[in-house]
């Protein structure tokens, strides 16, 4: 019996060019970023480059031209929506992966070239995300009847182990110091004795390894110090602890506290890689050097309509910054806001009506799965505390549900970007930085949810 096959032929020579538009099926993701950043206002990254007024192009300086804008943007969108923000990995994918070489042109840029464009355009970058937000708003995606607040943790591109605390500073301080005396003593010494048996040849200028790491790590650690320093007098002048020549207001009444204003305290740290992280206690309850991550998200599509990054471990300072994001963003209020007890406060709730905004902020942590305590009847009685009246309004059945609407609203999104498309640890350093890659990941979290919006609309 004769078995046949297709033919498998890899020196066939093709008559006519391929088409890339045949790579893919139509409506993949790689066709709709392209078509997405066609319609984005790139202006601010166009603006960066040198223009010939006659040609309309780039001028083309020493070298070979700059890759297009648009074609590296939408490279860093669809690497991003895919879970690949490594330049490096960016860059082989560009040869290897089809919807990757369709996006680059079949271009292959390589990977300084790719982080580098990141880096310089990392502030116009950023602001895609209110584009592309306002395009999920077109669709009709985004509603703002019901929005829920909430923050995650990610690890910054620094270990927890090259932090130190303030105290241990200056243990670590004077260590250096001595260690340094007594280096460049002995070397005295040295040179001492070999000028007596060899003469003064030497430059007398060598410095040995030993204690050219000292200075090193000793410059490193004032500077260090010197910035906690700093910030702990801001603060406190901010909270009006200080008078006008920086000495300490006596307190009114009470015990003087530990530690002075405007002095750090022992246990205040700084990270010698990224120093604007901070240790924050993970997901996981361990703790490691982070950043805070917020979102704002559209009950009614999962869509982010604000997002954010602080080094605050704390959530309670968040609640007004983020509702001004809202605004800023579409030009209007969420009907309800939603958040769980790190974002409590009778000032956030307070603020939250004062801009009439429907409040569903938890004052109690509450467990997973837990019942809830049985719905109260009639009115909220008038001689109980604010806080009281709070806990009341989300044990009607309609709080109840209201305040439901948050677990299966922002928790789903971070585990969409965090476990589903792999966001483990920041690649940059630096709480700007670390802001603008927060952003490319929220704002293709959008274009991913668009995607998928256009699809279903397409099918239907």
């Amino acid at each position: 019996m004769s078995l046949h096959f297709k033919p498998c032929d890899r020196d066939q020579q093709y008559l006519l060019p391929p088409s890339m538009r045949d790579w893919l099926p139509p409506g993949d993701l790689a066709y709709f970023v392209i078509d997405v950043v066609e319609a984005l206002d790139l202006s601010a990254i166009y603006a960066y480059y040198e223009w010939d007024p006659e040609t309309g192009q780039p001028k083309a300086a020493s070298g070979q031209p700059p890759f297009h804008p648009k074609m590296m943007t939408a490279l860093l969108l669809y690497a991003y929506a895919n879970g690949t923000p490594s330049s490096r990995r960016i860059a082989k994918l560009c040869e290897r992966d089809a919807g990757y070489r369709i996006v680059s042109a079949n271009q292959q840029p390589d990977f300084r070239t790719i982080s580098e464009f990141r880096r310089i355009h990392l502030a116009a970058l950023k602001k895609l995300f209110v584009q592309v937000l306002h395009l999920a708003r077109e669709a009709g995606l985004v509603k703002l009847g019901h929005v829920a607040l909430d923050g995650t943790k990610v690890k910054a591109n620094a270990s927890k182990h090259s932090a130190m605390s303030y105290d241990r500073m200056k243990e670590a301080e004077e260590q250096y110091e001595r260690e340094i005396a007594e280096l460049l003593r002995k070397a005295e010494e040295t040179d001492a004795a070999e000028d007596a048996e060899y003469g003064a040849e030497r430059r007398g200028d060598e410095v040995s390894k030993e204690l050219e790491f000292r200075k090193t790590r000793l410059a490193k650690i004032r500077e260090a110090k010197a910035a906690l320093e700093a910030a702990a007098k801001e603060k406190a002048r901010a909270e009006g602890k200080l008078d006008e020549n920086d000495q300490p207001i006596p307190p009114k009444g009470g015990r003087p506290p530990a530690t002075p204003p405007g002095e750090p305290k022992p246990r205040d740290q700084r990270n010698f890689t990224d120093p604007e992280s901070r240790i924050m206690k993970m997901p996981t309850k361990a703790f490691d050097q982070a950043y805070n991550c917020q979102a704002v998200v559209d009950a009614e599509s999962q869509i982010i309509v604000a997002e954010d990054v602080t080094d605050a471990a704390n959530d309670k300072e968040q609640v007004v910054p983020m509702v001004e994001e809202i605004e800023a963003n579409l030009g209007e209020k969420p009907d309800q806001l939603s958040a769980d007890s790190g974002y409590y406060s009778e000032a956030n709730v307070t603020a939250l009506r004062e801009r009439g905004i429907d409040d569903y902020l938890c004052p109690d942590r509450m467990k997973h799965g837990s019942e809830p305590a049985p719905a109260p009847r009639g009115r909220i009685p008038d001689d109980r505390s604010f806080t009281d009246q709070v806990r009341r309004k989300l044990r009607t059945k309609h709080g109840h549900a209201a305040y439901g609407l948050r677990k299966q609203t922002v928790e789903p999104v971070f585990g969409q970007i965090k476990e589903g498309r792999g966001l483990r640890q920041f690649l940059l350093r630096g709480l700007e930085k670390v802001r603008g890659e927060w952003s490319l990941w929220c704002t293709t979290h959008n274009l991913l949810k668009l995607w998928r919006h256009a699809q279903a609309a397409g099918a239907g």
